[in-house]
């Protein structure tokens, strides 16, 4: 069966860097960190302090009163950032055939700040004052459900759960269906809001985040050796997904093609990546065999690099495993050395990156890259950005579960 080329004609983020995409990239060039200290509660007794907020994120903007009271944060990012997308596609949902066009958002851990506040409700005032809507806010699948609502998309419609890989595999699962036929047009992603007490509590226990609170911009360390473990981040990131036919018949921007995708499973450890990185190297291979394209056609690697001891470590061995010498010429870069990790937004908001970088000629910095450690001795584009034409491109995206994805995203060449 011939498969359909699938390309990107919409964009929508929310980020700590800004809700608009361009200044959003903007910013990412600049270098601008947007990790500072907790504002939403109390974190005078918590190790870590520090995280990469959405600080401008306006939900009447999108929603009515009555309907954001009635979803958690991570919803009204989904609802905000899809509706961005779409504004940007040039979309025209009356004259869209919405039995074809569906919604795939990942996120790691879903409603937790609902769950929070409503287990809260319980113990102190009884189970009669917990909210008849507490279940449709708290689970993950409901970011989906409420953009197919929202926009009448009757087409597949789903939420992926693999933690910090969620949101790259529903862009996987999307860029799957179009290229199968079974949608036109697809609303691909991922959305999370997880900086609450308790999830700050849970990953400080773990011992896996940093805590540099004194400098917060400086905290997001990624390949460098004082790096002290990664930043949480929040937001959504989605992207409109379409045949190239139906992209071509309304005249619509191409942002960029999907060309290849690999996905694995490390059946390792419940946090810990296999040490060779063979998990992210069987990833990226399968992305270059998918994409029938040769590793010296890479032209730009957007990196997992989430500033973890061994995270960062097995991430450049599989790149070297995978590149051989070509990896010392490929540029690579974090994107969470700037906004922290958005744990299931992640490879969404990374692989968006990857297009505009593509676009634009310019690659951000990976910022804090002060001194690098010696196993991490590949090009990360280090504290300044780099002007860098280029046409095809790799996003990496690992998660706690041992969950590998790779996805490839070339410059759209005009042609059928």
């Amino acid at each position: 069966m011939k498969s359909i080329r699938t390309v990107v004609t919409g964009i929508g983020v929310v980020t700590p860097l800004g809700c608009d995409t361009g200044n959003f990239w903007q910013l990412l060039v600049a270098g601008r960190s947007g990790v500072g200290r907790i504002s939403r509660f109390d974190v005078s007794a918590y190790p870590t302090q520090i995280a990469a907020e959405v600080k401008d994120f306006d939900e009447n903007r999108f929603l009515e009163k009555k309907e954001a009271r009635r979803m958690d944060q991570s919803e009204q990012y989904a609802i905000g950032a899809s509706q961005l997308a779409i504004d940007d596609s040039g979309l025209d949902l009356a004259k869209t055939d919405l039995d074809r066009a569906g919604v795939v958002i990942g996120s790691g851990i879903g409603g937790i700040s609902t769950f929070e506040q409503q287990h809260k409700t319980l113990l102190d005032s009884g189970p009669g004052r917990v909210s008849p809507f507490f279940i449709p806010m708290m689970i993950i699948d409901m970011c989906a459900g409420l953009v197919s609502i929202r926009f009448g998309f009757r087409g597949p419609n789903y939420a992926t759960v693999s933690a910090c890989s969620s949101s790259a595999h529903a862009i996987v699962d999307a860029f799957r269906i179009v290229q199968r036929g079974e949608a036109d047009i697809m609303l691909a992603g991922g959305a999370e809001s997880t900086i609450t007490p308790i999830s700050l509590a849970g990953f400080c226990s773990a011992r896996a985040l940093s805590t540099r609170n004194d400098e917060p911009e400086r905290a997001s360390r990624p390949f460098d050796k004082d790096r002290d473990g990664f930043v949480m981040g929040e937001g959504a990131a989605i992207m409109v997904l379409e045949s190239l036919e139906s992209a071509q018949a309304r005249g619509a921007k191409i942002y960029a093609e999907i060309i290849g995708a690999g996905m694995t499973s490390d059946a390792h450890h419940i946090t810990a990546p296999l040490p060779d990185g063979g998990g992210a190297r069987r990833a990226i291979q399968a992305a270059l065999n998918d994409a029938n394209i040769k590793p010296e056609e890479i032209g730009y690697i957007n990196s997992h690099g989430t500033a973890t001891e061994l995270g960062d470590i097995a991430e450049t061995k599989a790149i070297k495993a995978v590149f051989g010498d070509y990896a010392y010429k490929v540029p690579i870069n974090s994107t969470k050395s700037l906004i922290g990790h958005l744990l299931g937004a992640a490879g969404a908001v990374e692989f968006i990156t990857g297009i505009l970088s593509m676009r634009a000629g310019v690659l951000h910095p990976t910022i804090n890259l002060d001194n690098p450690d010696p196993e991490c001795d590949l090009d990360y584009v280090p504290n300044k950005a780099r002007d860098w034409n280029f046409d095809i491109f790799l996003s990496n995206s690992f998660g706690f579960g041992g969950h590998n994805v790779s996805i490839i995203g070339r410059r759209f060449n005009g042609q059928l």
